[in-house]
C-alpha cells in the first residue's frame, strides 16, 4: 500500500448541506445526505479553521489510523504502522516527512449503516484498490442493525461517530450535545469493543460544543473539503453515477 492510498479519513458520504465549517484538506464524501468536513468526501465546504484546543489531533497512519490508544488491527503493534500524515488545526492533511507525497485523499462515508447491498460492493471496491475509508455511523442506525456495523468493522472499514440521531448541533445544549456523541461512542464500543477515534457533526454544524465534546472523547473533529453532492440529486435522476464522479473530480 503506498503513502498516495486513499487514506481513509473523511467519507464518500456526506450529510447537511450547511457543509463543514473549518477545513481545507482534501477529502471525499458521499452519502445519501448532505456533507461534513476535510479531506475528500461526496458533500463539501470549507470553514474557519478551529481553535487550537478545539480538538485532538492524533496522527494518521499508512492505513488510513490514527495514533493514540488504539491498536493495530490483526494483532500487529499500532507503533509498527508508519505514521505518514497528521492533520492540522486548519483541518489540513499533511505529511509528517518533506518526501511524503502530499497528494492524498481521504475518504469518507456518511450516515450509515444502511444495508449489506451497499456495504459489500463499496467495500470490493477498496479492496481493490487497496484503500481505506472511515464510516461515520449514526447511534440509532446501529441500535437497529448492530451486524451491518460489524460487517463494515470486519471487512477493514473505520469507524467514525456521525452523532446519534443526525441533527444539528450547533445550537444545543453541551448536555444534548454530549448524550448525541457518547451515546454513539458507547454503543460503538459496545458492538466492536473500542470506541471511535474520529467524530464529524452532521450537516458539517457541530459548533464549539461539538469540538469540546469531541475532544474530552479522545476524537478528531472531521468535516470535508470535497463534496460528491449527492444528497442534492433526485431519486430517479439518471447519469448519477457520471455527475458524482464529475462534482469530485472538477473540484
Amino acid at each position: 500500500m503506498t503513502s498516495v492510498l486513499l487514506l481513509a479519513t473523511l467519507l464518500l458520504t456526506a450529510c447537511g448541506n450547511s457543509g463543514a465549517n473549518g477545513n481545507t484538506a482534501k477529502e471525499t464524501n458521499t452519502t445519501n445526505n448532505p456533507p461534513t468536513a476535510a479531506a475528500t468526501q461526496s458533500a463539501e465546504t470549507t470553514a474557519p479553521a478551529p481553535e487550537a484546543t478545539a480538538s485532538p489531533t492524533p496522527e494518521a497512519t499508512a492505513d488510513g489510523g490514527t495514533t493514540g490508544n488504539s491498536t493495530a488491527s490483526k494483532g500487529e503493534a499500532s507503533a509498527e504502522i508508519p505514521l505518514l500524515y497528521h492533520m492540522n488545526k486548519n483541518y489540513d492533511i499533511v505529511p509528517n516527512e518533506e518526501a511524503t507525497n502530499k497528494k492524498v485523499v481521504l475518504l469518507t462515508f456518511d450516515d450509515g449503516p444502511k444495508d449489506a447491498a451497499m456495504i459489500n460492493p463499496l467495500m470490493d471496491v477498496l479492496d481493490k484498490h487497496q484503500a481505506k475509508a472511515i464510516f461515520f455511523v449514526n447511534g440509532y442506525r446501529v441500535k437497529e442493525h448492530p451486524e451491518l456495523l460489524e460487517l463494515i468493522h470486519n471487512r477493514g472499514g473505520i469507524i467514525g461517530n456521525h452523532s446519534w440521531d443526525h441533527i444539528v448541533l450547533k445550537d444545543k445544549s453541551y448536555t444534548e450535545v454530549k448524550k448525541q456523541i457518547e451515546d454513539v461512542q458507547n454503543i460503538v464500543k459496545e458492538t466492536l469493543g473500542e470506541a471511535p477515534h474520529f467524530f464529524r457533526p452532521p450537516h458539517g454544524a457541530g459548533g464549539d460544543v461539538g469540538k469540546k465534546v469531541a475532544a474530552e472523547n479522545g476524537m478528531l473533529y472531521m468535516t470535508w473539503s470535497v463534496g460528491s453532492l449527492d444528497w442534492e440529486m433526485k431519486e430517479k435522476e439518471t447519469g448519477k453515477t457520471e455527475k458524482l464522479i464529475s462534482n469530485v473530480t472538477d473540484q
